[in-house]
């Protein structure tokens, strides 16, 4: 008997993020690879309170099927959040998603028919290029820190623009004042769909916050730009809650919402209480600086441990926020596709950049992560680091 063939898509897919989870069971493995917060940060005695009180005093809202679009109380909390005078925002501008993770997968799901094209920043976040994947798209690179670069061109006939303007997953890079506002423009001009994906937004370490392209595209009526903005409470609360937000247009929402009800057909009630008490109360705001102190000094451990050990073997800048290194090999023989695998087996574990580009050609760079582990690890990691990529370029010696 001949069974019928999985989808197309599923041969394309990366193994490096099933890799680098399924090394979490290796012992004493030091995992930089992945974008995860850390635990201690987090306010557990609190969301304990709030989700009893969420149980016991809105059992309607905590344990039935919310609304697809999401409870209209934290939906209008968050209209209220990223609201201003040349923004104003009502709940018709907000969607509910079960984490960032979804909100990218129903933008595939609204836009994109087999093949089509997608500007993306790049080198782009893996997640984004996974959740479109079934529809194999064509991607137009974005390269947002080059000087010449010109967003006119480059997004004009895409069916979206993807942006990850603070703090780059992978690379940390800030897209300054100046390409927001003519991403914005150019995205005006030829009706391209811009997405700002901001799950960084609020890990601010040494500047302050930029203005978001959503802003810029605000004209003091109701919201009808193209700007299509999502938020999570993953980076700047807990990720298991599974909240995320798309703020948009009237008529990308009810899109979205229709795509919505054929995947999970709404994101938990519990967890929507419990994120509408967890702004609502001011607990985001409270334990804001704890987290930022800590990611900061984490972030300047693992520089200064790279400056000590990884100076003659990459380069690298240090970010201004978020969660990522981003380090470009020196050395041409150095392969990092081989350097994940090498790594894993001295007990630690990095992102090479062949995941992140958009055409998989890019072999020469790693993401690693400061915010989960301490700095001692982190120390240990970028010493093992070293000896990894030192074994490689003897053997290829």
């Amino acid at each position: 008997m001949t069974r019928p063939a999985f989808a197309r898509w599923l041969s394309q897919t990366n193994e490096v993020t099933k890799t680098f989870l399924a090394a979490g069971q290796v012992p004493d493995l030091i995992n930089l690879a992945g974008g995860l917060p850390e635990p201690s940060v987090w306010p557990v005695d609190e969301l304990a309170e709030i989700a009893a009180s969420a149980v016991r005093d809105h059992p309607g809202q905590s344990l039935a099927y919310p609304p697809i679009g999401g409870l209209p109380a934290l939906r209008s909390l968050i209209a209220r959040k990223y609201s201003s005078d040349a923004l104003p925002l009502t709940r018709d501008n907000v969607l509910i998603t079960s984490g960032g993770m979804q909100a990218l997968d129903l933008i595939g799901r609204v836009l994109l028919e087999q093949g089509s094209p997608v500007a993306a920043q790049s080198p782009a976040y893996l997640g984004a290029l996974d959740a479109w994947r079934p529809s194999l798209p064509t991607y137009l690179p974005m390269d947002l820190e080059g000087g010449d670069f010109d967003p006119l061109p480059a997004i004009s006939g895409a069916q979206f623009a993807y942006t990850v303007p603070n703090f780059s997953n992978p690379t940390g890079h800030i897209v300054d004042t100046a390409m927001r506002r003519r991403l914005v423009e150019a995205a005006e001009q030829t009706g391209t769909w811009l997405v700002e994906d901001d799950p960084y937004g609020a890990l601010y370490y040494d500047c302050d916050p930029l203005p978001s392209m959503m802003s810029m595209a605000g004209s003091g009526n109701a919201y009808d730009g193209p700007v299509i903005y999502l938020g999570s409470l993953s980076k700047e609360v807990v990720p298991g809650l599974r909240i995320g937000w798309a703020i948009a247009a009237p008529e990308m929402i009810d899109a979205l919402t229709v795509a919505k009800q054929g995947t999970d057909m709404c994101t938990s009630g519990l967890s929507q209480r419990i994120a509408y008490e967890t702004f609502h109360s001011g607990l985001a705001d409270r334990i804001l600086p704890n987290i930022l102190a800590t990611y900061r000094a984490r972030r300047d451990a693992l520089c200064a441990a790279m400056t000590a050990e990884l100076s003659d073997l990459f380069t690298w800048e240090v970010p201004a926020g978020g969660m990522f290194v981003w380090a470009r090999a020196r050395d041409p023989r150095i392969d990092t596709d081989d350097l994940l695998q090498a790594g894993i087996e001295r007990g630690v574990c990095v992102s090479p950049s062949s995941v992140f580009d958009p055409l998989g050609q890019d072999h020469g760079a790693i993401r690693i992560n400061f915010t989960l582990n301490p700095p001692e690890r982190l120390a240990e990691g970028v010493r093992r680091l070293r000896a990894t990529v030192t074994d490689l370029l003897a053997k290829a010696a």
